[in-house]
């Protein structure tokens, strides 16, 4: 089985105020991605930072959503914690899915990849919107409920909860890290 293992949205604009809930919860997952990136770079395996990049005045700011991750700015780049390697991808996306308007699809199809390890923020949005997509685009795929967090635990649990036993499964998993690291790492 061949794995590519995509971080979402873990830039420095969600950890810009230490006062906001998404921060206190982001910083509970950065060992755990760190850990799950290691391993995934031993195995040879890709990794991919899908990154909101947005425009000034986006569509997706009419709503509630406030202006963030404004490309050209440092809110767009990956906090040095998780900061990419150079054989790392840098996947720019002006919405939740790495997967839409993006040519994600067609480069893990070039890699033969067979089923994608999504972690990051939020849970409840992007990190599900990719998941979903993934199988859209027939990729299985396994998402990280220990390495993946939203601004409110009740609703990542009620996410996690929500798909762990979905009519999706195998296709989509829901699995603590270590349970992750045993299947692709060997151990």
């Amino acid at each position: 089985m061949s794995y590519a293992f995509i971080v979402v949205d873990m830039l420095k604009g969600s950890f810009t105020n230490p006062d906001a809930p998404l921060s206190r919860e982001s910083k509970r997952i950065i060992p755990v991605i760190q850990r799950l990136l290691s391993g995934a770079r031993i195995q040879s395996y890709p990794v991919i930072y899908a990154c909101d990049s947005f425009m000034r005045g986006d569509f997706i700011f009419k709503g509630r959503l406030k202006e963030h991750a404004i490309r050209g700015t440092e809110e767009v780049e990956v906090i040095p914690e998780l900061a990419p390697l150079p054989s790392d991808t840098i996947l720019e996306k002006r919405r939740f899915s790495a997967f839409f308007k993006t040519d994600l699809d067609q480069t893990l199809r070039l890699w033969g990849i067979e089923t994608v390890v999504v972690m990051g923020v939020t849970t409840h949005v992007c990190v599900l919107a990719t998941a979903l997509d993934a199988i859209a685009n027939d990729f299985a795929c396994i998402i990280v409920e220990d390495a993946c967090c939203s601004h409110k635990l009740d609703i990542h649990e009620g996410v996690l909860k929500a798909y762990r036993n979905s009519a999706l499964y195998p296709l989509l998993r829901v699995l603590p890290s270590e349970e992750v690291m045993r299947e692709c790492f060997h151990g």
